[in-house]
């Protein structure tokens, strides 16, 4: 009889022992990683990725984004805030290769595939291609531009030279809304080899070294041409 009290007082005492312990887990739960949620629950927010900055996006000024193609055209997107809002918006090529320093000969640039949104919202284009100068009248009066286009015709490929090398007139087709606004050239692949903008006064305008090498940002519209010595990429 002694003996089942004692074996039924070591029981009672290892079942209280583990009520113990899983109440002492129970009372601290681990944190969770990595860490209380801001909004009480729920899954975690997202941040966004920031925003673009600078002239063109946020800012009065032009950014003219172009990624070269193998066949010497370029992809062109203009983002452009005026500084006030306008009724009509000019559009002009640059100019041609005879009259550029650096340029070997003439060139005849045209833009096609032209849309244009004013405020996010799409413009009517009579003609998707530009030839020489033209006024595209707004139906309201924005202050915040997005152009896209492909440039033809503004390129001259060095021979002899490496495979691929060229020289190329850029120049916003916006620059007439507002010659003061300070413009960022922005000149995609990596390809680019040097850069002259003619109508500053120190014309050089190439800044860094291949691969990284880039156009002097904040040039006013009314001067922001450049002739561009540039490796084109290969043709797909």
């Amino acid at each position: 009889m002694s003996m089942l009290k004692g074996l039924a007082l070591v029981a009672l005492a290892l079942g209280l022992s583990a009520t113990a312990a899983c109440s002492a887990e129970n009372s601290a739960p681990t944190a969770p990683s990595p860490g209380p949620l801001a909004n009480g629950g729920g899954s975690a927010s997202v941040q966004a990725p920031p925003t673009p900055e600078g002239p063109g996006l946020t800012a009065p000024g032009i950014r003219l984004a172009a990624v070269p193609r193998g066949d010497g055209s370029f992809d062109i997107t203009e983002d452009v805030v005026v500084r006030s809002a306008v009724a009509t918006l000019p559009l002009r090529l640059p100019d041609s290769g005879e009259e550029l320093p650096g340029m070997m000969m003439p060139t005849k640039p045209q833009v096609s595939s032209l849309t244009v949104l004013a405020d996010g919202d799409p413009v009517p284009v009579n003609q998707a291609m530009v030839s020489g100068s033209q006024e595209l009248p707004m139906i309201t009066s924005p202050t915040k531009f997005k152009l896209t286009y492909r440039l033809s015709g503004s390129v001259v490929r060095r021979v002899p030279s490496s495979t691929g090398r060229a020289s190329a007139a850029i120049k916003p087709l916006t620059a007439d809304v507002d010659s003061t606004l300070p413009t960022d050239l922005i000149v995609s692949g990596g390809g680019l080899q040097n850069a002259t903008c003619p109508m500053l006064a120190e014309t050089r305008c190439a800044v860094g070294e291949p691969p990284g090498m880039t156009v002097q940002p904040g040039i006013p519209a009314g001067q922001a041409l450049a002739v561009l010595q540039l490796d084109l990429p290969l043709q797909p």
